[in-house]
């Protein structure tokens, strides 16, 4: 039975499949989207919404050292920091009155090769912007 396991496993030791969620989301916030498996897709939106929520928090607070907190937590998982410095200054600022649902999913129909189902994984337009 599957009680209390709430784990993506996607198939992958627990190093691979940290490393895969990484790379995902450096993706993600260098390119904006990514096309990836539904599997993954959804496993990735659970880690990007709460890496999204430390820096929108990074940027809402007042208190200079917890800012600098997160924002070296977030480094951690980016391993980059002009990604971490995108992802908070320029990303986060237009999501500030949001608390969740960052990352959407989109299905995009099989992949001709092995028939995986792909989706598109993107950041949520913020509310101030126009499309």
């Amino acid at each position: 039975m599957r009680h209390r396991v709430k784990r993506h496993r996607l198939g992958r030791y627990g190093s691979h499949r940290k490393s895969l969620l990484r790379n995902l989301s450096r993706e993600i916030v260098e390119h904006g989207a990514v096309v990836t498996t539904t599997a993954k897709a959804k496993a990735v939106k659970i880690f990007m919404d709460k890496l999204m929520a430390k820096a929108v928090e990074a940027v809402t607070t007042d208190d200079r050292a917890k800012s600098v907190h997160l924002r070296r937590q977030i480094n951690a998982v980016l391993g980059d920091r002009r990604l971490t410095n995108k992802l908070v200054d320029e990303i986060a600022k237009r999501y500030v009155g949001r608390k969740s649902g960052f990352v959407r999913v989109l299905r995009l129909g099989y992949r001709r090769g092995d028939a995986a189902e792909m989706s598109l994984v993107q950041l949520v337009e913020a509310s101030g912007e126009q499309s």
